[in-house]
C-alpha cells in the first residue's frame, strides 16, 4: 500500500474528521471565553477593586528611557489569561464528564437476550412434538 493511499485512508477516518472538527470549535470558543474575561468579567471586578484594569497591570522592572521601551512584567494580563484558562477547562472537565456519563449508562443498559437460532428453534419444535 502506498503511502499516499495509507495518508489517505488515515485522514478520511472518522475521529481525525471528529479531531479536526473539535479543534475549531474550541479556538473559536476560546475567543468567546477570552471576549468575555476580557469586556464582561474582568471591568466589573476591576472597579471592585478600585479602578484597575487589569490588562495594564505591570511591573516595571526598567523605566522607559529616550533610546529604549519600559521592561516590564506584564502579571494583570497573565491573571487574565489564568482566568480564560480556568473557564475553558472547567467546561472541557464538564463536557467530558457528561461524556464518560452517557458512555456509562449505554455500559449499564442491560443487552437484550439474544433470540435462539433457527436451529434451535427447531429442534424445540420437534422436543414438544416427541412429549406429545
Amino acid at each position: 500500500m502506498g503511502m499516499m493511499s495509507e495518508f489517505k485512508e488515515f485522514a478520511v477516518k472518522g475521529n481525525v474528521m471528529d479531531m479536526a472538527v473539535g479543534i475549531i470549535i474550541g479556538a473559536a470558543f476560546g475567543k468567546i471565553v477570552s471576549a468575555f474575561v476580557g469586556g464582561v468579567m474582568m471591568p466589573p471586578l476591576g472597579m471592585l477593586l478600585g479602578g484597575v484594569d487589569f490588562s495594564e497591570l505591570a511591573y516595571v522592572l526598567q523605566p522607559a528611557t529616550a533610546s529604549a521601551e519600559a521592561v516590564t512584567i506584564k502579571w494583570g494580563a497573565f491573571v487574565q489569561t489564568a482566568i480564560d484558562f480556568l473557564i475553558i477547562a472547567f467546561a472541557v472537565f464538564m463536557v467530558v464528564k457528561a461524556m464518560n456519563n452517557m458512555k456509562k449508562k449505554e455500559e449499564e443498559a442491560p443487552e437484550a437476550p439474544a433470540e435462539p437460532s433457527k436451529e434451535e428453534v427447531l429442534l424445540g419444535e420437534i422436543r414438544d412434538l416427541l412429549k406429545k
